[in-house]
């Protein structure tokens, strides 16, 4: 029997509304605050579909991959996904519009304020970054993406099928055992997600938080996240010899790859990214969406990183360093808002 019990919280008084019945919701998928999916949607194990700031809208045969995302931009950007979009593992669709009929495959990033039109296809790894408008029917590669070739219907049509049979094919994924070290230090005010696994010594200071589906193995060293620093959603951090040291008031967007590493004050780590063992990020940086830097690199403090390898751009205007800042502030909310309404469901279930 398909499972068609997510994870499901309400945000703002607003419960999800789901058409009928999941054709499947794979171990710890969530379903969070204002969204309205369409019928027969699959969802995978640990796929997120959050709206806090802002509603997420999907249409009608939707499919989603294990440990891909949806989410809203705060108060600036819903994100709406039309009719018959298959989405592969490890993606994030963010704050943007996607028509219908769309093949996204695993890996890809679509930003904030983006547009994609009807009959589209997307291979695995693209990136489409903010404000960009996708023209129908192509098929895309790339970061940023670009047009390939043209595609008939029928071709994006089995492309969706190829995306949703393989999404089906894999075996889920078991849960790591959630193992927290004896001697960790975790602040009585951390909100850590109930669909997140966190294995170790971890340190996590005041107000910080760890979101749904994250992944956390300290491994025999010891992940530091500093106050008010927040680590979105499908997030997987992994130590093998020095740990991970995250200063304060940062962001680490969504499904992020977090190796041994040390990431200053006041920073944020683009959707996507990839930061590999032996990286120093100093304060005040940006890592743009999809960036990857290579073992070793050092990335000096002020400064907006992006491209794979990653490399320095320009210095940090006034701007990004407020959007930082109003990132951390809406992230705070909303931790404290899923810390109560996860105990509330907490103390419903038990007295059940």
């Amino acid at each position: 029997m398909p499972s068609r019990t997510p994870h499901i919280l309400p945000y703002a008084r607003q419960s999800p509304d789901i058409a009928a019945p999941l054709t499947h919701a794979g171990t710890g998928a969530a379903v969070l605050g204002r969204v309205t999916l369409g019928r027969n949607a699959w969802l995978g194990p640990l796929s997120v579909v959050r709206a806090d700031g802002h509603f997420v809208k999907v249409g009608d045969d939707f499919h989603l991959g294990a440990r891909s995302t949806l989410h809203i931009a705060h108060a600036v950007f819903p994100c709406i996904v039309g009719d018959r979009v298959a989405v592969g593992e490890n993606a994030c669709v963010h704050a943007c519009t996607v028509g219908s009929d769309v093949a996204i495959d695993d890996g890809t990033v679509i930003l904030d304020g983006a547009i994609v039109e009807d009959s589209v296809a997307f291979q695995a790894g693209s990136t489409v970054f903010p404000g960009k408008r996708v023209a129908g029917g192509f098929l895309y590669a790339g970061s940023p993406a670009k047009p390939v070739r043209p595609l008939e219907a029928s071709d994006i049509a089995e492309r969706r099928k190829a995306i949703s049979d393989k999404n089906k094919s894999r075996r889920e994924p078991a849960r790591p055992r959630v193992a927290v070290a004896a001697d960790s230090q975790i602040h009585d005010t951390v909100f850590i997600a109930s669909t997140a696994t966190v294995t170790g010594r971890i340190v996590a200071a005041p107000s910080s938080s760890i979101w749904f589906s994250n992944n956390f193995d300290a491994g025999r060293a010891t992940i530091s996240i500093g106050p008010r620093t927040n680590i979105q959603d499908n997030t997987v951090i992994r130590c093998s010899f020095g740990g991970v040291s995250i200063g304060r008031d940062s962001t680490v967007g969504h499904n992020v790859t977090i190796r041994d590493s040390i990431i200053g004050d006041e920073t944020l780590i683009g959707i996507g990214s990839l930061v590999d063992e032996g990286t120093v990020i100093g304060d005040r940086v940006l890592l743009a969406a999809a960036a990857r830097t290579t073992p070793g690199q050092k990335l000096e403090s002020g400064w907006l990183y992006a491209g794979s390898p990653a490399r320095q751009l320009s210095r940090l205007d006034e701007g990004k360093l407020a959007l930082i800042e109003m990132i951390i502030g809406h992230y705070c909310q909303y931790a404290q808002d899923f810390k109560a309404l996860e105990r509330e469901l907490a103390a419903a279930q038990a007295a059940s």
